[in-house]
């Protein structure tokens, strides 16, 4: 039953608002950081508007270019990640669609997908020191990290001696005028961890070196990595759907060992 006092709650001014810079929603119009959305539509790549959304303002063109480089870079990596096989076992199950990809971005922690944000920081955290050259912060990293036998994220490979993808991301920060002070460093670095380790940049080295001269806080890193990465989770649950018989197994039970008592 709907009391006085109820109904004088639900009509009372509210003095608290939502406060957000993102977009406008107004009767028949949309307005997302101060452009109309249908003017937005048809007229900027996806990854202008993510670029949009985030930043508050549109990349120039070679930033666009370099951003959707970026995502593209990230899309997939076979069904070797564990974001990749959980969603597949949900697929599976017969979970829903939905289900299986937030379980695929949901298995993301700091093993899988966490080292970018890493990465960024690392390298951003450097670049803040401005009273010193890039070699010797590059330096002072490497000998920090080796020192606390830590790995240095964003360089290594559990399957890639060299990430392929990470030159083609550099020489294209080159190419469209994107690679700064933060990538300048993430090469330096390269340079002295192959001399001592053998060790190459991977792609979360050089993605999170490019995302931090394209203006990116760290604390979005792993974000933009979802972003790039979701695509291909969607792939393979559909895959695993269209393909494979349901409840299959994807090992024998003689395959599991018992070391319980």
């Amino acid at each position: 039953m709907i009391t006085e006092e109820v109904l004088k709650d639900i009509f009372k001014p509210r003095t608290l608002k939502w406060r957000t810079s993102i977009t406008k929603v107004e009767p028949n119009k949309l307005t997302t950081r101060g452009y109309l959305q249908e003017d937005l539509i048809g007229n900027i790549s996806f990854a202008e508007m993510i670029h949009l959304l985030i930043k508050g303002e549109l990349p120039s063109k070679n930033e666009a270019k370099m951003l959707g480089a970026v995502l593209v870079s990230f899309c997939d990596h076979g069904v070797t990640p564990p974001s990749t096989q959980t969603a597949r076992i949900m697929a599976s199950t017969g979970s829903p669609l939905h289900a299986c990809v937030a379980g695929g971005l949901l298995a993301f922690g700091k093993n899988h997908a966490g080292a970018i944000e890493h990465a960024m920081k690392t390298l951003q955290d450097g670049i803040k020191r401005t009273e010193e050259d890039t070699c010797k912060i590059a330096e002072e990293i490497v000998s920090h990290f080796l020192k606390n036998n830590e790995k240095i994220c964003g360089f290594g490979h559990r399957y890639h001696n060299e990430d392929p993808r990470a030159p083609r991301l550099i020489e294209l920060a080159k190419k469209y005028g994107c690679f700064g002070k933060h990538s300048e460093l993430a090469t330096v670095i390269e340079d002295l961890l192959f001399e001592k380790k053998g060790i190459r940049m991977n792609i979360d080295g050089a993605n999170g070196a490019i995302l931090s001269d394209l203006g990116f806080n760290w604390t979005v890193g792993s974000g933009m990595f979802m972003i790039g990465r979701l695509p291909g989770i969607l792939a393979h649950v559909n895959e695993e759907n269209t393909r494979e018989s349901p409840f299959r197994k994807f090992f024998e039970v003689d395959e599991i060992y018992y070391d319980g008592v």
